[in-house]
């Protein structure tokens, strides 16, 4: 329900200046907020780092509401990304024609257009026809040319939370989420997912279904929220969005996942032959496989740092979300699936299609 009043901006953040950076940027679309009162408010859901809020106003004509998207900063979340860079990445991706457009900056937070499309649900990631849309827009972010080292940042990362984990976690969290063997288990994945060629591109890194936007007229494929991006393996970005597919962060519980959703080996193979020939050209078998395989290994280095971030937000974020108990699922996914991934040669029949038990 729409509120009318700034009052829900007001969280612990500079509220005037809130309200001039509005009043700048209605006035840069050619618009006047004579009365604050005349704003809409309208808090959105499903988000677990920041609070984002849909706000309008009336227009010169009154004929049609301006409608712009203000996000205000998580506290607390400055461990999981440098903001200066996050910032830089989104006006970069404005630039690259995608996302959506930098309205105005205040010190808590930041003022972004409106995108008139619908954002997906859990359900749509499970649409052949929507998932191959987002396979070949996944190709298309990777091949973006941004500013930083095009080399994987996922293990640094890892490496970073674990010692912030550490340092903010009560001994018993410790303990009960063996965060002291986590070391062992971080070099031993970068030793067995380090061998080969492997492909780096710009990876979004958090493509969970809220983070995906489709025109539903033209069906055009838009993706925000670029807080976790950074350049990193493809497969690894592949590994987050299976993993992604088995959670609802708009049910009763946001915070349950239900592992008997995670794609099957056919729906993988779709979305990888989807991403891979996304381009015009056909995919080798030999290449469809290697992707898959890879994707898979990576799914344990994702189990790590979402668990990892669930229990830092559990010290940090005050957004109503159930964190410990999400990382807690993160984390029994890794240890439980850690023999089965690292140890398994896999079989290839005479077809060249790949064999395999799916979870």
């Amino acid at each position: 329900m729409a509120i009318k009043t700034i009052e829900l901006l007001k969280g612990g953040a500079n509220h005037e200046e809130i309200t001039e950076v509005l009043a700048a940027v209605a006035a840069d679309l050619g618009d006047v907020i004579d009365d604050l009162n005349s704003l809409q408010v309208k808090p959105l859901k499903g988000a677990m780092t920041n609070e984002v809020f849909e706000v309008n106003w009336p227009t010169k004509s009154d004929v049609h509401q301006r409608k712009v998207l203000v996000r205000l900063y998580g506290e607390g979340v400055e461990v999981f990304f440098n903001r200066v860079d996050e910032i830089q990445t989104f006006e970069c991706m404005s630039k690259h024609g995608q996302g959506p457009r930098l309205l105005g900056r205040f010190t808590t937070g930041r003022v972004e257009e409106f995108i008139h499309a619908k954002t997906l649900s859990a359900a749509d990631l499970r649409d052949p026809e929507i998932s191959a849309l987002v396979a070949s827009k996944m190709r298309e972010f990777h091949h973006l040319h941004m500013p930083g080292t095009k080399k994987a940042q996922l293990w640094q990362r890892l490496r970073k939370w674990l010692s912030h984990a550490k340092s903010l976690c009560s001994q018993k969290d410790i303990k009960n989420f063996s965060l002291d063997h986590l070391d062992a288990e971080i070099n031993l994945l970068v030793e067995l997912l380090s061998q080969g060629h492997q492909e780096i591109g710009f990876c979004h890194n958090d493509l969970q279904y809220g983070n995906i936007m489709m025109d539903e007229e033209t069906r055009a494929i838009t993706l925000i929220d670029y807080e976790y991006a950074s350049y990193n393996p493809v497969a690894y970005d592949l590994a987050n969005h299976f993993c992604e597919m088995v959670a609802n962060y708009h049910s009763d519980q946001p915070h349950v996942l239900d592992y008997t959703k995670y794609p099957s080996l056919e729906e993988r193979q779709r979305f990888v032959y989807n991403y891979l020939s996304s381009e015009g050209k056909e995919p080798s078998s030999s290449e469809m496989e290697q992707l898959l395989n890879l994707a898979e290994k990576y799914t344990l280095a994702n189990h790590l740092f979402w668990g990892l971030w669930g229990l830092i937000s559990s010290y940090v974020n005050k957004i109503d979300f159930d964190y410990k108990e999400y990382a807690r699922q993160r984390f029994e996914q890794y240890w439980l699936k850690k023999a089965t991934l690292l140890d398994s040669p896999t079989v290839t029949s005479e077809d060249g299609m790949i064999k395999g038990s799916h979870h």
